[in-house]
C-alpha cells in the first residue's frame, strides 16, 4: 500500500476521513488525528450539480472546501462584462484563499462536484496552530503558480494543435492521478464553448483540432463529450509536453 495512503483504516479518524482523497493527498494531509476529529465536527458533505457556483467574485467567503470529486472551473470579470475563465482546480484542490476577504474570482462546478466545506474561520485558526498545514498551503499555492506560468507558455507560444492537446493532457492526467495506466478516459468537463475561451481560440478550430487528433488516433471522441486516450505519452508529444 502506498505511504500516503497506510493510514486509510486508523480507527481515530473520522469515517468520512478514512478513505478520502483530500485526507491524502490534500492539504487535510497535514492534519492530526484529532484536529480532523474537529474539523470533522464542522464540515459539510456536498454535492453539486455542474453549473453551479461555489464562489462569487465579489463576494465575501465564509467557508472554504476540499474538492472531493469532479471539476471546477474558475473564472475573471472584466471590465466590461466580459468573462475569462483563467484555471481548472481537480480533487484534491483547496477551494479558497486563505486571509482574505473575497476569493478574487468565480468558481462555478464544471461537472458535478462533490466538496467537503468547512467554515473559514475554523480552517484559519487550525494554520496559526498547525504550521505543517500552512506550509501544505504555501505547497498547493506555488504548485498552482508553477501551473499558472506553464499554462501561459502554452496560450503564448504554442500553435492551435499544441493547445487542444495540452488541454487534453491536462484533464487526461488529473482525472485519476494516482492511475499508473498509460490509457485513460474521460468525459470533457468544459464545452467546446469554453474550451475555445480557455485556450484563446474559435470554437472551429478547437473542433478542427479535436477532429485531426481523433483521425491521427491520439484521441477517440465517443458521443462529443467522452474522450479516450490509448496512449498518453503519444498526446504528450503531441502537446510538447
Amino acid at each position: 500500500m502506498d505511504a500516503h495512503r497506510k493510514d486509510i483504516h486508523n480507527s481515530e479518524l473520522p469515517v468520512l476521513c478514512r478513505a478520502c482523497e483530500a485526507r491524502h493527498r490534500g492539504v487535510c494531509g497535514a492534519l492530526s488525528p484529532s484536529q480532523l476529529v474537529s474539523l470533522n465536527k464542522q464540515s459539510t458533505r456536498k454535492s453539486v450539480e455542474a453549473g453551479t457556483e461555489l464562489i462569487g467574485e465579489s463576494q465575501e467567503t465564509k467557508n472554504y472546501a476540499n474538492i472531493i470529486s469532479g471539476v471546477v472551473k474558475l473564472t475573471k470579470m472584466m471590465s466590461d462584462g466580459r468573462q475569462q475563465i483563467v484555471g481548472l482546480q481537480f480533487a484534491p484542490d483547496f477551494l479558497g484563499r486563505p486571509f482574505r476577504i473575497d476569493s478574487g474570482i468565480s468558481a462555478d462546478a464544471a461537472t458535478d462536484v462533490n466538496v467537503c466545506s468547512f467554515p473559514k474561520t475554523v480552517i484559519e485558526r487550525m494554520i496559526k496552530e498547525s504550521p505543517e498545514l500552512e506550509h501544505r498551503l504555501l505547497e498547493q499555492t506555488l504548485k498552482e503558480l508553477d501551473e499558472a506560468r506553464d499554462w501561459m507558455l502554452t496560450l503564448g507560444r504554442k500553435t492551435a494543435s499544441e493547445k487542444v492537446a495540452s488541454f487534453l493532457y491536462l484533464i487526461a492526467t488529473h482525472v485519476n492521478p494516482d492511475s499508473e495506466s498509460n490509457s485513460v478516459s474521460f468525459q470533457l468537463p468544459l464545452t467546446r464553448s469554453d474550451i475555445a475561451d480557455f485556450l484563446g481560440l474559435t470554437i472551429e478550430t478547437v473542433s478542427r483540432q479535436l477532429t485531426k487528433l481523433r483521425k491521427d488516433r491520439v484521441v477517440l471522441i465517443v458521443n462529443n463529450r467522452h474522450v479516450e486516450v490509448p496512449d498518453l505519452d503519444a498526446l504528450a508529444e503531441r502537446a510538447l509536453q
